[in-house]
């Protein structure tokens, strides 16, 4: 076969040894998983958001981004849980464009992948340490989901992912709420049959061992919007697909029925600006509907420090090397609206 050494790599086990997760900082992350479980176990009203860059690049600007959004957690701490967005792995639908941290430490050097889980190991920490948030990323490897398991307290299966048995599996041995999104196909039917896989107990070949995995309870939907067979993007966000899928899931014997919205790719045809309108009308949905309140847990949203993209090898300290981003003003006044938009 056409596969050539690189490097050795160390197992999740040899990593989690050289650079320990503190006691302090696994005492907090227990906490926050705790208060995030109980949002989508429908015991806290709270409102998730998940927010962050498309793409996590450069680790002082992403802690810098971070810090900012540790003062709107503490201001709205009565009503929302920010989970900040560090995004290491990147799905490319061509193969082409950066792959994230855990492939190119630096976006502009060849890969390198021993000092890329270093590096986002080091990242994810440095977030907790400095903010006390624990992250969400998503799991485009796993085999790689215990370089980063400890920090974690979101992970989230892309539309490229979803249907992947082996994705479906690991995520049913997780202990944090999994999100599994709409394919871009945007077939409910297999997002949600995702979820039905992910909730059971399963016996597989995980990193060349043989393990059993209870089921994760706590596994739920994304919606992201969906592109047609004209490459058309066809939102899902609006009241009537939030009502459908409260008919789709009460048609499944699943335990905790919850949805995350994501604001951005096609739902807001990546016109990143638009994800301020979508975030608001799907508050004023959920403020319509007691069933589709109940139902919808969180929004995700793209977002850093400087609004909008650019290309790698451009230098704009804070702005997103992969899709356009709200800024950071935009980001801010809309957590804040929010937070007052949640009963």
């Amino acid at each position: 076969m056409g596969f050539t050494l690189v490097n050795e790599l160390p197992t999740p086990a040899e990593i989690l040894e050289q650079f320990p997760l503190a006691d302090h900082l696994a005492a907090l992350k227990k906490e926050r998983d705790e208060e995030i479980a109980k949002v989508i176990t429908g015991q806290s009203n709270k409102f998730l958001v998940i927010i962050g860059p498309c793409s996590a690049d450069n680790e002082d600007a992403v802690c810098d981004y971070a810090n900012r959004l540790a003062k709107v957690q503490e201001a709205t701490k009565d009503k929302l849980i920010v989970i900040p967005r560090v995004y290491t792995n990147k799905p490319r639908t061509t193969g082409e464009g950066y792959m994230g941290m855990l492939h190119q430490p630096d976006p502009e050097k060849k890969p390198d992948m021993l000092q890329g889980i270093l590096a986002i190991r080091h990242m994810h920490m440095r977030v907790l340490r400095e903010t006390g948030m624990s992250t969400a990323d998503e799991m485009l490897y796993p085999d790689n989901l215990q370089y980063l398991s400890d920090i974690m307290s979101y992970i989230a299966v892309g539309a490229r992912s979803v249907e992947n048995q082996y994705h479906r599996l690991v995520a049913s041995g997780c202990d944090v709420p999994v999100g599994m999104k709409n394919p871009t196909s945007g077939d409910m039917t297999v997002m949600l049959n995702s979820v039905v896989a992910a909730q059971l107990p399963h016996d597989f070949i995980f990193r060349g061992d043989e393990v059993s995995c209870p089921g994760n309870p706590l596994t739920h939907v994304i919606l992201r919007g969906a592109v047609n067979k004209r490459g058309q993007c066809s939102p899902n966000y609006h009241y009537e697909d939030l009502k459908l899928l409260c008919d789709l899931y009460a048609q499944r014997d699943l335990k905790n029925p919850a949805c995350i919205v994501d604001t951005n790719h096609s739902n807001s045809n990546k016109q990143y600006a638009e994800q301020v309108r979508i975030a608001k009308e799907i508050l004023h949905s959920r403020r319509y509907s007691d069933d589709v309140r109940r139902l919808v847990k969180g929004l995700m949203i793209e977002s850093y420090i400087e609004p909008g993209s650019r290309r790698i090898g451009e230098h704009c300290y804070g702005q997103s090397i992969t899709d356009p981003c709200l800024g950071w003003e935009e980001s801010e006044r809309l957590m804040y609206e929010i937070a007052d938009m949640i009963e």
